[in-house]
């Protein structure tokens, strides 16, 4: 899809262009124990991902023949400017830990075919090593390459047939920073939007989810499909990516 948004001078700190990604890199088969893994890097933020097959499913799903995919997310101590302590020591995670693993989750199962999985889980593991903006958009698309990965070690083993997934899926975000609509925000640009957004498409283009918040004053349809617009080219970049990665 062509991107109709209007070029201006770059008023980012970072001086890309507004539909210009951070430099990504997708690293698979970075854990030598997990049978799916990927360090993925959009700029600073560095995410640790593993998948992990588990050869049982949630009690509502046993006798179903369904698989399940679920997630979990946290962030080291030292991933910020400042150490945080482990949830764990503050007695379980967090709000937005919690919010950030469920979807990460629902954004993994829209694009895999439960049924063809059998009876087993794969959880997902995304410890955010740096961050610097973007974690949970970092996970999503460094998820699907460990996920990927892990499949297909299940059927070379001869569990399943073909690896079940449908399309890729890939997040990034978007904003309006300085009055212009921007791509792939890092922490400078986060921390001072006036409005944030975080999109989830499948490889074909369809919406798996769609985050977005005014910060300071309310915005219009228009400034709306400026971000959709640069999310849907970001994510064609982020997918054609994965399947470098795949190769």
């Amino acid at each position: 899809m062509k991107n109709n948004v209007p070029k201006r001078p770059s008023a980012r700190p970072s001086k890309r262009a507004s539909d210009e990604l951070r430099q990504v890199t997708l690293e698979p088969d970075f854990a030598k124990h997990a049978e799916g893994s990927c360090l993925a890097a959009f700029g600073d933020t560095r995410v640790f991902i593993t998948a992990s097959v588990e050869e049982r499913v949630p009690g509502w799903l046993r006798d179903s023949g369904h698989g399940w995919i679920t997630a979990e997310y946290g962030m080291l101590p030292r991933a910020t400017n400042t150490r945080t302590n482990r949830e764990a020591k503050s007695g379980g995670q967090s709000g937005r830990s919690q919010e950030i693993q469920r979807l990460i989750g629902r954004s993994l199962r829209a694009v895999t075919d439960l049924a063809a999985m059998g009876e087993m889980s794969i959880r997902l593991d995304c410890d955010v090593v740096q961050a610097d903006g973007g974690t949970r958009t970092a996970s999503i698309t460094g998820a699907y390459v460990a996920l990927h990965r892990a499949f297909e070690r299940i059927v070379k083993l001869g569990i399943i047939d073909k690896v079940p997934l449908k399309d890729h899926v890939a997040a990034v975000s978007c904003g309006l920073y300085k009055g212009q609509a921007v791509l792939d925000l890092d922490y400078p640009e986060d921390s001072n939007a006036d409005a944030d957004a975080n999109f989830v498409l499948t490889g074909s283009g369809d919406i798996v989810e769609i985050q977005a918040t005014a910060e300071t004053e309310p915005f219009g349809e228009d400034a709306y499909a400026e971000m959709m617009a640069l999310a849907r080219k970001g994510i064609g970049e982020l997918v054609a990516l994965q399947k470098k990665a795949l190769e």
